[in-house]
């Protein structure tokens, strides 16, 4: 009953869109009158009893005027609608409702079909379209109608023409109307060189395969069941029964033969003089069936066994079944085009979302570029500076060697100023010796000291020359000849001997030197101890020089200085012997 609706609704539609409605759908007062008119005439043509009660309480009038607050059609679902059973004539209702939308939508132009196969153009549209409003076929349903009256006018279908013609109306809409699809089909775009006949009997056979169920038709003898006698009759396949009539105008219907899934179709022999024969089984009754040819016959025997077989399968008529696979085609495909969309949204978004953090990517590596510029900037500028500045340093730096170079010249200057002050000291220490005899003993001594370091020089001197002239007499020796080699050899051995003896005697005198250095020591400190007790001189010298001091021409190391050379001490042991001085000095006073 759901399916039998909407084909009801979308006629209704068009005569409901004819009263010329507000866009709100609200039926003003005036019109009221023309709704109950459309209401009495659908419930008369439905078998619906009307109720003009429930219209008007629907449509109930106040102070404000008619209100309505959802419209006429819940009141056509509610009273007219859910009422329908099933039992009424659908050209006669499809007709009212054309009677009442056709004068005002159908075009004034003349067209090549009449107005009666318009009106059947315009039920097949409400067949084909699609269940959304206002009503539209879309391109595809289009396309099937006009291939169905191609090939039921016998001309061959243009499809490259139909393409042209398509893709020029998907570029302006999605579909056409009712009465936009009658202006095509009369206009005979797609029928070019058929005459009007011919025309109007293709859109009649579409009408009755589409419409009225017609599956098969056409005359055939049938034998009687009571006379046996066989008769003419025009035979009307319909998907659960096959009806006859004395002709094809169908006024004069002379009987029915139900089928169900327990009929079946088997072909006869020839017999009686009949040819292409053919027996339909039912459960109560059976049928003999003469075609007029073997092509017919097998057309019929086809067309009733497939009719049997989607009744015992349970499902619609061959047309229907088409167009619900072709519209859950369509839904399909625009499910997938929807699902295509939302992924390439999807695609897209995540593009745009890719786009921005490549952006934000590249500037973010623009921003670390300049960064880095402005970083390999600074570094370059504080490099320039640091150069500048070491190179100022280093200016500063030689400016300073130079000066220092300077002082240690004048150091150097006067360390030999210090030195020739040290010898008129030693020349002033020499007149001292008679002053004191304390230290004159100690020069003595010390005189002595010298003499035996230098007696014991010259015996190393010696010794060393000794040792020189043995290394050449070896050398002379080693060239003598083969026969002298042994002598040689022992000579040789005699004199590394004796030049093991010399070298013995060499280290005891370097002993020996050794003992005079620190016996010189000791006459040195005698020597400073006079030198303390000597205390009008120790002022003479300091009036005149000041005090030995240390000389330090700018090493890090310094060298102390005595009356003979470099000190052998340092500068802790110094200072402790001037501590020791001190306390001597402190003693004699």
């Amino acid at each position: 009953m759901v399916g039998l609706k909407e084909e009801l609704l979308k006629s209704i539609w068009h005569a409901f869109t004819a009263l010329d409605l507000d866009r709100s759908g609200k039926v003003s007062k005036s019109q009221l009158k023309a709704s109950g008119v459309l209401s009495h005439n659908l419930c008369t043509v439905l078998n619906v009893p009307h109720d003009p009660v429930a219209l008007e309480e629907h449509f109930r009038d106040d102070d404000e005027g008619p209100v309505s607050n959802q419209g006429y059609m819940p009141y056509l679902n509610k009273f007219i609608l859910e009422k329908v059973q099933g039992n009424f004539d659908k050209v006669e209702f499809n007709r009212m409702c054309w009677t009442l939308c056709a004068k005002k939508n159908l075009s004034k132009s003349p067209l090549l079909i009449s107005d009666e196969d318009a009106f059947k153009v315009w039920v097949i549209f409400n067949f084909l379209s699609e269940d959304k409003y206002p009503l539209i076929i879309v391109p595809e349903e289009i396309e099937y109608l006009l291939k169905k009256l191609t090939e039921a006018m016998g001309a061959g279908w243009q499809q490259e023409q139909f393409d042209h013609y398509k893709i020029a109306l998907n570029t302006s809409r999605e579909g056409l109307s009712a009465w936009e699809l009658i202006d095509l089909i009369g206009s005979g775009q797609f029928s070019k060189g058929m005459d009007r006949q011919t025309v109007s009997m293709a859109i009649n056979e579409v009408f009755n395969e589409l419409i009225l169920d017609v599956l098969k038709q056409g005359y055939m003898l049938k034998k009687g069941h009571k006379r046996k006698n066989w008769t003419e009759r025009w035979f009307v396949l319909k998907p659960n029964i096959i009806s006859y009539y004395v002709s094809e105008d169908l006024k004069d219907k002379k009987g029915d033969i139900i089928l169900d899934g327990n009929c079946c179709v088997e072909a006869l022999p020839d017999k009686d003089g009949k040819k292409c024969l053919f027996l339909i089984k039912c459960l109560d009754k059976s049928f003999e069936i003469s075609a007029s040819d073997k092509k017919k016959k097998q057309e019929w025997i086809q067309a009733i066994q497939t009719t049997v077989n989607l009744l015992r399968a349970g499902s619609p008529p061959p047309h229907k079944e088409a167009r619900q696979k072709r519209k859950e085609l369509r839904q399909k495909l625009l499910a997938e085009q929807e699902e295509l969309e939302r992924q390439m949204k999807e695609l897209q978004t995540a593009n745009e979302n890719k786009q921005k953090e490549l952006e934000t990517v590249r500037k973010q590596l623009e921003a670390a570029a300049a960064r880095a510029a402005e970083e390999e900037k600074k570094r370059l500028q504080t490099q320039v500076e640091l150069q500048d500045r070491f190179s100022l340093e280093l200016e500063r730096e030689k400016l300073v060697r130079q000066k220092m170079e300077e002082q240690v010249a004048q150091k150097s200057s006067e360390l030999e100023q210090y030195l020739q002050r040290v010898r008129e000291l030693e020349e002033m220490y020499k007149q001292l010796q008679e002053a004191l005899e304390d230290e004159k003993q100690a020069r003595q001594d010390e005189e002595t000291v010298r003499k035996l370091q230098a007696r014991l020089l010259e015996e190393e001197s010696a010794k060393r020359a000794e040792l020189e002239k043995w290394h050449l007499q070896q050398q002379q020796t080693i060239q003598m000849t083969e026969a002298e080699k042994q002598e040689l050899e022992n000579q040789r051995l005699i004199k590394e001997q004796a030049l093991q003896v010399a070298m013995q005697q060499l280290e005891q005198l370097e002993l020996e030197r050794k003992e005079a250095l620190e016996q010189y020591e000791e006459v040195k400190k005698k020597l400073e101890t006079a030198a303390n007790n000597t205390k009008s001189w120790k002022d003479k010298v300091a009036h005149h020089e000041g005090l030995i001091r240390l000389i330090e021409p700018g090493s890090k190391n310094p060298h102390l200085i005595t009356n003979w050379g470099p000190a052998a001490f340092t500068e802790a042991e110094l200072k402790q012997r001037q501590k020791s001085w001190k306390g001597k000095k402190a003693t004699s006073e």
